[in-house]
């Protein structure tokens, strides 16, 4: 991971796999100094990132929950899909989380709201920043988990006018039985001559939230929500970089199961292919027509799963995120967002969360 010394919102990070693409990032580095140098960190690889945010009075400190990214680390947390509470955190490493959200906050004497961003590889938890403010995702947070967070921070920063006590102590851990999907909101259609690819630098512009008893059908409201709607038959499009080969075949026998038809670039149809999974092979736009531009053009497409091959694979590939923003296609760009799209897809399909609760409803079954 490569970034100037000082950056907000991710602001010039990227992530390099080899010399060469280094040597590319050094030479479009602006403004580089002995006094503002680039920084190199080694990147966490098949990370889980996650995040807590925390209400302290300086001595006292509670975690609502914590929030666990979709995409793997490497997308910035503003740009994450994130589900609410975690669903695959082990409950060990959530106990640790918290833990060292507390700790830190006692040490740096908050007094207020923090959020904490981490990253689990290997089963070992890295703490990634601490921000000692009011995230983003507190309002997310209040409502999924039925906590005022806002009103006992303000009681907190303002308690030496107020006189009020510290609602921390009184605060205790809940058990849910609904999920939260927060989902990012991007402006890639006002601007679709930009490759939408996700990464360290954030791009959106908004978030929405869906919840459901189930993590698919809460995933599957949040896309919704962003006015990209997941098609639940036709045919899915499939080409994925060398990195994620190893994931593709789970991925498109979860859409085979699901009833949709498969069209693949090259390597990627000989692979599914071999494993047993239906794929018709399909060319890219220096290989002839018709090709994968003239399919999403006509219609022919209603997903499109495309993984970036970092910057090299982005020039030659970004013609197909483009034309699926153009002709509104839906589009995932990781291999975990196309699992999460699976799974919506499974969950709104088998009719599960046809009755509407409401919000107090969800709050009412909370332990």
């Amino acid at each position: 991971m490569v970034r100037p010394s000082y950056v907000l919102g991710g602001r010039g990070m990227e992530v390099v796999h080899e010399p060469a693409s280094l040597e590319v990032y050094m030479k479009a580095a602006v403004g580089v100094t002995p006094d503002r140098p680039i920084l190199i960190d080694r990147f966490l690889h098949n990370a889980t990132e996650c995040e807590a945010d925390a209400i302290s009075d300086g001595e006292n400190v509670f975690v609502p929950a914590v929030m666990e990214h979709i995409e793997l680390a490497g997308i910035h947390s503003g740009d994450s899909a994130c589900i609410l509470p975690s669903l695959n955190i082990s409950e060990k490493n959530v106990a640790i989380i918290k833990d060292y959200t507390k700790k830190i906050a006692k040490e740096m004497n908050v007094r207020g709201l923090m959020n904490m961003q981490y990253a689990i590889e290997d089963d070992k938890v890295y703490v990634l920043e601490a921000n000692p403010r009011a995230s983003r995702t507190v309002p997310l947070v209040s409502k999924v988990c039925n906590i005022k967070m806002v009103k006992y921070a303000t009681d907190i920063v303002t308690s030496e006018i107020t006189k009020r006590p510290s609602p921390v102590p009184t605060l205790k851990d809940k058990k849910f039985r609904h999920h939260g999907v927060k989902e990012a909101v991007f402006p890639f259609n006002m601007f679709q001559e930009v490759d939408p690819i996700l990464g360290p630098e954030m791009r959106s512009t908004g978030e929405v939230l869906g919840i459901s008893d189930n993590f698919g059908e809460a995933y599957y409201k949040a896309q919704e929500a962003t006015q990209t709607k997941i098609a639940l038959e036709g045919t899915v499009l499939i080409s994925v970089n060398d990195r994620d080969k190893n994931e593709v075949v789970e991925v498109a026998k979860g859409f085979a199961d699901c009833g949709f038809k498969i069209i693949a670039t090259g390597g990627t149809a000989k692979l599914l292919n071999e494993n047993g999974i239906k794929a018709n092979k399909i060319d890219k736009l220096q290989q002839g027509r018709p090709n994968i531009l003239d399919a999403i053009t006509n219609n022919e497409v209603d997903i499109v799963i495309n993984t970036p091959d970092d910057n090299k694979g982005a020039g030659d590939d970004s013609y197909i995120r483009k034309a699926a923003i153009r002709e509104r296609v839906f589009y995932v760009t990781t291999m975990a967002g196309a699992k999460a799209t699976i799974e919506g897809i499974r969950a709104v399909k088998a009719g599960k969360g046809k009755k509407i609760k409401s919000l107090q409803e969800f709050h009412s079954e909370i332990e």
